[in-house]
């Protein structure tokens, strides 16, 4: 019971953090969707280039911040040949994501080169992930305490852009055609058209395998993004039909709406979480492995 407290009352601060966000809004304007509208909040423009600063840059800017911290504070800090516990979950990780992850996909021959990337991107994506489900205060709202404007304290999952994943996908996808070149040459070509196929079906074939090598970068992207968009959407939701609803029927719909929201919140933290930054990592591995060694 003692080690399920943390996971409790960082719950109980979520649910109290959509609670003050929500009621920020009346019950007619409310939109779930706004929550993960970007705002500028610090303009910056270097002529057609737009690097403003935004919610999402500043979530990115953290998750880069702690990704780069639980690095050096479990796998560089203090090694010891009898482990504590510190060093024993960095083990784990690094365990994961060698053997789970990087072994899965990758040939021997480029571990050297390609699991620091792959086990980066695991522990970054989840990183990301869950400080989406922490409550911070960076938000475009405004409430009052003691007569000063304050951010609202909310939670949002930068992993929940398009542009984010997008731009996670399409470096792994780019990495994995430089990796297919770097070791076969111009043989890598071959790779696009199945053995077997015949000749007045070749370019055909070709067209084909092309589009579904750009189309990695939509999968890779799409799913990450859809998942945590899609529980974020339902928790905001569920809670907040506390506000929207009124009179008896809110007597009998807001306690399970309620019960529904704390639901999806574990399910997403303890699984969704995780998992996707798992599937994107893995991967990006077995696309990169198999641009390396076309027959692996």
């Amino acid at each position: 019971m003692k080690k399920a407290r943390p996971i409790l009352f960082v719950l109980a601060l979520a649910l109290i953090a959509a609670i003050v966000s929500l009621t920020q809004k009346s019950p007619q304007t409310f939109k779930p969707e706004e929550e993960f509208t970007l705002k500028t909040w610090v303009p910056i423009h270097l002529g057609p280039l737009d690097l403003s600063i935004n919610k999402a840059v500043v979530y990115l800017a953290l998750g880069s911040l702690l990704t780069i911290f639980l690095g050096l504070f479990l796998m560089r800090s203090r090694l010891a040949l009898l482990p504590g516990k510190r060093q024993t979950i960095g083990e784990a990780i690094y365990e994961l994501t060698q053997s789970q992850i990087a072994e899965q996909g990758l040939p021997t021959k480029a571990m050297g080169t390609w699991f620091p990337y792959v086990a980066s991107l695991f522990l970054f994506i989840f990183t990301l992930n869950l400080i989406g489900f922490i409550p911070l205060p960076f938000s475009d709202q405004k409430f009052e305490l003691g007569g000063v404007s304050l951010p609202t304290w909310g939670v949002y999952a930068v992993t929940s852009q398009l542009s984010v994943t997008l731009v996670l996908a399409l470096m792994s996808v780019v990495f994995t055609h430089i990796e297919g070149f770097r070791w076969n040459g111009p043989k890598y070509l071959k790779t696009l058209i199945p053995e077997g196929v015949p000749k007045p079906m070749m370019p055909i074939m070709a067209v084909l395998e092309t589009i579904s090598h750009i189309f990695r970068i939509v999968s890779l992207a799409v799913r990450l993004y859809a998942n945590m968009l899609a529980g974020h959407m339902l928790i905001l939701i569920s809670i907040g039909l506390m506000f929207i609803l009124s009179g008896a029927t809110a007597y009998i719909v807001v306690p399970f709406s309620l019960l529904i929201g704390v639901t999806f919140y574990i399910f997403e933290v303890a699984i969704v979480v995780s998992i996707q930054a798992f599937i994107f990592a893995i991967l990006t591995a077995i696309y990169i492995g198999s641009a390396i060694e076309p027959s692996h």
